[in-house]
């Protein structure tokens, strides 16, 4: 969970350097990491990347806000690091602040319905 919020913080800090592209990065992290410390949390593991394949493995109601979120997420995993996903250009000739902004409060949306399960579970 410690990680999935140092990602949080780098997705932050790349959005106020315009770095659009690693906004979406980070922020698919931040779900990623979020979701496994919830499947450690409740003693189970998985290995991937995939965060809405991740949430299939979790044995709580998962908010079909949360999935959509996955979702759009999970798409941004490779196309957000590697130049040889696209013809021509870099990934950040294909990100822009609206992609970084929306990555950017899924992964919050995320690890915040991580935390309140954790935190409700330990009362």
């Amino acid at each position: 969970m410690r990680q999935a919020e140092r990602n949080l913080k780098s997705a932050e800090v790349n959005l106020q350097n315009s770095l659009y592209e690693e906004t979406c990065y980070e922020s698919q992290q931040v779900g990623e990491k979020a979701v496994k410390a919830l499947l450690n949390y409740l003693h189970k593991e998985m290995r991937g990347h995939s965060i809405t394949m991740l949430l299939k493995a979790v044995d709580v109601k998962v908010p079909e806000e949360i999935f959509v979120c996955a979702q759009e997420l999970d798409k941004h995993y490779i196309p957000s690091r590697y130049p040889d996903v696209y013809d021509e250009g870099a990934p950040a000739d294909y990100y822009n602040e609206n992609n970084a902004e929306s990555c950017l409060n899924c992964g919050k949306k995320i690890l915040e319905w991580v935390k309140e399960i954790v935190i409700r579970r330990d009362l």
